[in-house]
C-alpha cells in the first residue's frame, strides 16, 4: 500500500475491488453512484483518509470510511485494509438481502420449462387479448 497522497477516486475504488475495472469505476462516479462526503464527485477528486464514500455496486449500497490510499489493485484480504465499512451500512445490506430472499419466495416459478407445443398454446393464448 502506497500512502502517495495523490490518486483518483476512481483508481481507488478500483484498487479497494469494490469495480472489475476503472472505467465501470468512473462510469459508476458520472452516473451518481459514488459520493464522496455526502456530494456527488467527479472521477478525479483525490480521496483522503478519514473520507467517507457512499456507493452502489449491483443490489448493495455500502458506506464507507476510507483507510488507506493505493493505486495497485491487490488480494481482496490487502484490499479490505483501504476501506472499513460502517456498522449501519452491513446491517442495511444484511436487511436488503433477507428482503429479497423473501421476495424470490413469493414470486410463482413453474416446475419445468414449456415445451414446443405449450409454447404455442402460450402465445395463441395471449395473443387473444
Amino acid at each position: 500500500m502506497s500512502n502517495s497522497e495523490k490518486i483518483r477516486l476512481d483508481k481507488w475504488l478500483w484498487a479497494a475491488r469494490f469495480y472489475k475495472t476503472r472505467n465501470i469505476a468512473k462510469e459508476a462516479i458520472d452516473g451518481g453512484k459514488v459520493h464522496l462526503n455526502g456530494q456527488r464527485c467527479k472521477p478525479g477528486k483525490e480521496p483522503r483518509v478519514g473520507d467517507v464514500i457512499k456507493l452502489r455496486a449491483g443490489w448493495d449500497e455500502r458506506v464507507v470510511e476510507v483507510k488507506a490510499l493505493s493505486d495497485k489493485r491487490q488480494k481482496a484480504d490487502l484490499a479490505q485494509q483501504l476501506y472499513e465499512e460502517t456498522a449501519e451500512s452491513i446491517q442495511a445490506r444484511e436487511e436488503a438481502a433477507e428482503n429479497r430472499k423473501a421476495l424470490r419466495g413469493a414470486m410463482p416459478r413453474p416446475d419445468h420449462r414449456p415445451d414446443k407445443k405449450q409454447r404455442r398454446e402460450l402465445l395463441k393464448h395471449k395473443s387473444d387479448y
